[in-house]
């Protein structure tokens, strides 16, 4: 009987955004501007006022109508700070105005304290020719009121951030925040801190994820570690659906006789995706539990590392309505030569030096390791041979993260 073909990358990726697009999170909630970064847009934030409100020098200098240049010398009749509302312009007279500070009525140009020679009378002249609106930020340059500065679904960093304070805003009205039941699964699992026993290792996954998580703005329900045993793993998936968006687990999704989640999954579930043309992390497995959405990723940690980052962290952003939820990437050179094709697309850990993409030299799908060392993933599509200096698609870290 013959296998049945992985499913490509793009397909699984399709699937899963078409879940979430099936689901998404529909509540939302007010957080002040200091609580709300990582979190989505509920609605547009459009603009009460315009910015700038008024017209405004760009920089330390002399504030004059050109129509009173044939009368310079010019006497200066005030000084305008920012924050100060300044006086009508006195005809045939400047002022000496500083950055930030509005433009006094009747004033249509700034010269540079640079180009302006100050007379002993403490009179100025001016040394450049000059020409109407130099150096004013004009009113609404940035934008008018009733502009929209942000649409739904996006995600707020310091810049956006940033925008939402220039309007005066102090809550922004956000997507709640998905509820995500993390669960590890594996006889061999012990959490940090407590004594290995003999054939057992530490937990990594769930402290990676559990950040990983709440960097994109999710609340973490920690389910703990699950032993191998398949009445159990149902009922934990029972108790944790209870309440959850979606259920992410790590490990158990092969195809071994151990491996309780997966078969768990098919047999009670309503599995979506099983097995990618991704390596590493080809036991990857999508599939509902109940009504809640279960993403089951591979045990081993840079399997998880990968399929989290290329595949669950889209889901995750598009159910709180990010449109573009893929990460930046860019072309870079190989500072490697790959000589044996693979079936899978492959996903190394790399760093660049000098432009080139370096790789790791431990790519084994168990060696955490190598993520510390790289600053992203290089892609090597299927079926495909590279020499040094060929061009290869590049993941940096801090996209996913």
């Amino acid at each position: 009987m013959s296998r049945a073909p992985l499913m490509p990358v793009e397909e699984a990726l399709d699937q899963l955004l078409a879940m979430a697009n099936e689901q998404p999170l529909v509540d939302s909630e007010m957080h002040s501007l200091d609580d709300a970064h990582g979190r989505v847009l509920a609605s547009d934030l459009v603009a009460t006022l315009d910015l700038p409100p008024w017209p405004n020098s760009a920089m330390d200098g002399y504030a004059l109508n050109l129509a009173d240049l044939h009368r310079q010398p010019l006497a200066v009749s005030q000084r305008v700070y920012a924050g100060l509302a300044p006086d009508a312009l006195l005809p045939g007279s400047c002022a000496r105005i500083f950055t930030g500070a509005p433009l006094p009525p009747g004033a249509n140009c700034v010269e540079m304290q640079e180009n302006v020679e100050v007379l002993e009378d403490g009179r100025v002249r001016f040394l450049q020719p000059l020409k109407v609106g130099q150096n004013i930020r004009a009113q609404g340059q940035e934008n008018r009121a009733g502009d929209i500065l942000l649409r739904a679904g996006k995600r707020l960093g310091p810049f956006e951030l940033a925008v939402a304070a220039g309007q005066g805003v102090a809550q922004v009205h956000v997507v709640r925040r998905p509820r995500v039941a993390l669960l590890s699964t594996g006889d061999e699992l012990v959490e940090p801190g407590l004594p290995l026993r003999p054939g057992s290792i530490y937990n990594s996954n769930r402290v990676l994820l559990a950040h990983w998580l709440r960097e994109l703005g999710c609340e973490v329900i920690d389910g703990g570690i699950l032993p191998d045993r398949p009445a159990q793993t149902r009922l934990k998936l029972e108790q944790l659906q209870v309440g959850a968006d979606l259920i992410l687990t790590t490990g158990g999704v092969s195809a071994g006789d151990a491996d309780c989640l997966g078969q768990v999954l098919r047999d009670n579930g309503k599995p979506l995706l099983w097995k990618l043309a991704i390596k590493p992390g080809k036991p990857l497995t999508v599939g509902h539990f109940g009504t809640v959405p279960v993403i089951g990723l591979p045990g081993n940690p840079t399997s998880a590392l990968v399929t989290f980052g290329l595949l669950a962290r889209p889901y995750l952003l598009r159910i709180q309505g990010v449109e573009d939820v893929m990460p930046l990437s860019f072309t870079v050179k190989a500072g490697f030569d790959w000589a044996k094709p693979g079936s899978r697309r492959e996903y190394l850990r790399a760093r660049l030096e000098a432009g080139a993409a370096v790789l790791y030299p431990n790519q084994s799908s168990g060696v955490l390791l190598g993520a510390t060392w790289a600053d992203g993933l290089v892609e090597i599509p299927e079926n495909s041979t590279h020499t040094l200096g060929e061009p290869l698609r590049f993941i940096p870290f801090n996209e996913l993260f």
